[in-house]
């Protein structure tokens, strides 16, 4: 059996993994802090962990963050998946996009999927993540070009630039040179948005 000493640092292990996603932790990370699996299932059976979906729990008692649907997301994903798109505008309160499912960006080789997430595969270079609450999103600039790659309708396209520039989370001079990157489409979309009224 485990001396307290032990226990101490094996739930300060998962502390410092759930501390990070709004006190969440998969199987797999609590196992690689310590727990075995006979261990874990003592823990949920005793009401020390909620199990919250297959391989997934939460701490009890931790306080819920606005935005827990995707860290367990993130958290599903293997920590692979990065909120995007259309998700990333909403979660940067940028225009008024509320997707029906979530976006995410993940890498070429990623093979899972599910009826609730939109899947882009793509390599993202690290400057256009940033860290919140617990899961990596999309920049707002990296978010509003690919948006103007995408399908997003022109008058939506069109109040997210002018929100972003507003708020200073983006500028017109940068847009324009990074829009290119991202394909003619994308380039055009971005200048009527700053065209409309007279960005």
């Amino acid at each position: 059996m485990a001396s307290t000493q032990d226990r101490r640092e094996l739930r300060r292990r998962l502390l410092q993994v759930a501390g990070g996603h709004s006190g969440m932790f998969t199987a797999a990370q609590a196992k690689q802090a310590g727990y075995s699996y006979a261990a874990q299932r003592y823990h949920v059976e005793h009401g020390n962990w909620n199990r919250i979906d297959r391989g997934l729990f939460r701490l009890p008692d931790w306080p819920t963050g606005p935005h827990e649907d995707l860290v367990r997301w993130v958290l599903w994903s293997g920590g692979r998946a990065v909120v995007s798109y259309e998700t990333a505008l909403s979660v940067h309160g940028l225009g008024d996009v509320d997707p029906a499912r979530v976006h995410l960006t993940v890498p070429p080789s990623f093979r899972m999927s599910s009826p609730g997430a939109v899947f882009h595969k793509q390599e993202l270079p690290h400057s256009d993540i940033q860290h919140l609450e617990g899961f990596p999103v999309t920049t707002p600039i990296r978010t509003v070009l690919d948006v103007a790659a995408g399908q997003l309708d022109q008058d939506q396209l069109t109040r997210a630039v002018h929100q972003a520039l507003d708020d200073g989370l983006v500028t017109k001079r940068r847009l324009l040179e990074r829009a290119d990157a991202f394909g003619a489409h994308a380039a055009l979309r971005i200048e009527r948005a700053l065209a409309a009224g007279g960005r």
